[in-house]
C-alpha cells in the first residue's frame, strides 16, 4: 500500500470531495422528497452499492475503455440520462395510493433501492471519477498489486461518498418533516423531487465530456 502520508492526504482529499454539492447528494435529496426518508435512505444505499461496479472496473482496468473509444461513454451516458428522465416523469406522476400505509412505503424503498442501483451503474461518470482520482495515489513499488490498491482505495471512497449521501437524506428528511404532511404537500415534494430527477437528466444528456 501507499505511506501513510499518501493515505492520509488520500482520505483529507476525498472527505473534501464528498462533502461538496454534486449529483449523487442532490439524487438522495430527490429521492427523499419524493418517497420519504426510508426511500432516500434505500436510495443512497443503492448508489453505494452500484459505485462498487465502477471500484472493480477501475480496478480491472476497464474504465480505460470510456477513454479510448468515446462512442460506448456516449452511450452508456445517454441510457443514464434517458433513465434517469423516465424516473423523474414516473415520480412526477405518481398517485398518492401509491405511498399510502407500510406495504406502499416499503414497495417504494425496494423501488427507489432497486432503480438507484441502475442509476449509478449507469453513470460513467463515476466510472471516469474513479478513473482519473486513484491513480494519484496508488504506488507501483508498493507490496500490493496495483488492482488491489485501486480496490482498496476505492472502496474508501465510496463510503466516505455513501456517508455524506446518508447524512443528506437525513437532513431531508428532518426538512421536509417539519412541514405539514397533508397529502398535497405529499404530492408536491413527489413532484418537485420527479422535476429534480428530470433536471438531471437533461442535464446529463446535454454534458460534454
Amino acid at each position: 500500500m501507499p505511506s501513510f502520508d499518501v493515505l492520509l492526504a488520500f482520505i483529507v482529499t476525498t472527505a473534501l470531495f464528498s462533502v461538496l454539492p454534486g449529483p449523487s447528494m442532490l439524487y438522495a435529496a430527490a429521492r427523499t422528497m419524493a418517497g420519504g426518508r426510508q426511500a432516500g435512505l434505500m436510495a443512497a444505499l443503492g448508489l453505494h452499492l452500484g459505485a462498487y461496479v465502477h471500484v472493480a472496473a477501475a480496478a480491472a482496468g476497464l474504465s480505460v475503455l470510456f477513454h479510448a473509444v468515446p462512442i460506448v461513454y456516449a452511450g452508456v451516458k445517454l441510457a443514464g440520462a434517458l433513465y434517469l428522465i423516465w424516473l423523474g416523469i414516473t415520480l412526477f406522476r405518481a398517485r398518492q395510493s401509491t405511498d399510502a400505509g407500510t406495504t406502499g412505503a416499503t414497495r417504494s424503498a425496494s423501488q427507489a433501492f432497486a432503480q438507484s442501483v441502475t442509476v449509478e451503474v449507469l453513470n460513467p461518470k463515476t466510472a471516469l471519477f474513479f478513473l482519473a482520482f486513484l491513480p494519484q495515489f496508488v504506488d507501483g513499488a508498493a507490496a500490493f498489486p496495483l488492482w488491489l490498491q485501486f480496490a482498496i482505495l476505492g472502496t474508501v471512497a465510496n463510503v466516505l461518498f455513501g456517508f455524506v449521501d446518508v447524512v443528506i437524506v437525513m437532513l431531508a428528511a428532518v426538512i421536509i418533516g417539519r412541514l405539514k404532511r397533508s397529502s398535497g404537500v405529499q404530492r408536491l415534494m413527489r413532484r418537485v423531487g420527479g422535476a429534480i430527477l428530470v433536471g438531471m437528466g437533461v442535464h446529463l444528456a446535454l454534458q460534454r465530456g
